[in-house]
């Protein structure tokens, strides 16, 4: 069986397929390991995800001290490209736009990337810890109603 993934895919599967075990007291119980790694999958999952969005929405994702070197690094293959292709200034100015142009959103393109891939293990982390906390209350909710059930059912069934 093959099984072709895409982007965002892994994070259904592993929402799809794996269930916690039940919930234990203490910060060294297998439920408290097993809710780590699934934190942590999870989390770099949506941080994977929302990458291009990262590389775009500067106010929701900020960057500080690094998006913002990238359109003058586009600025500055402008240029570059303008002396590389000087004889071509003369006679056609049209394509040397053109090439101005390409070669400078390469370079904004390649920075952002860059950037995204310094800040993406930041990003990956805190969606592990929202991803954590939010497992970890619903598995104690979950938890607090089923003993509540029992509770409940054992205390009614011995008055009969």
């Amino acid at each position: 069986m093959v099984l072709h993934l895409h982007r965002g895919d892994t994070a259904r599967l592993v929402l799809l397929f794996y269930r916690l075990p039940a919930w234990t007291p203490g910060p060294v119980s297998a439920y408290t390991r097993n809710l780590a790694a699934y934190a942590m999958v999870v989390g770099l999952c949506v941080a994977i995800t929302l990458a291009p969005a990262m590389q775009r929405w500067a106010w929701l994702f900020p960057m500080p001290g690094t998006r913002d070197g990238c359109p003058e690094l586009g600025a500055y293959e402008a240029v570059r490209t303008e002396a590389a292709l000087a004889d071509l200034a003369g006679r056609d100015r049209t394509a040397l736009a053109r090439a101005q142009e390409v070669h400078s959103d390469e370079a904004v393109a390649d920075c952002l990337s860059a950037t995204t891939t310094r800040w993406l293990p930041v990003y990956g982390a805190g969606a592990a810890v929202l991803v954590g906390l939010g497992t970890w209350s619903i598995g104690r909710a979950r938890s607090r109603r089923e003993s509540a059930a029992t509770d409940r059912g054992g205390a009614g069934g011995g008055h009969m």
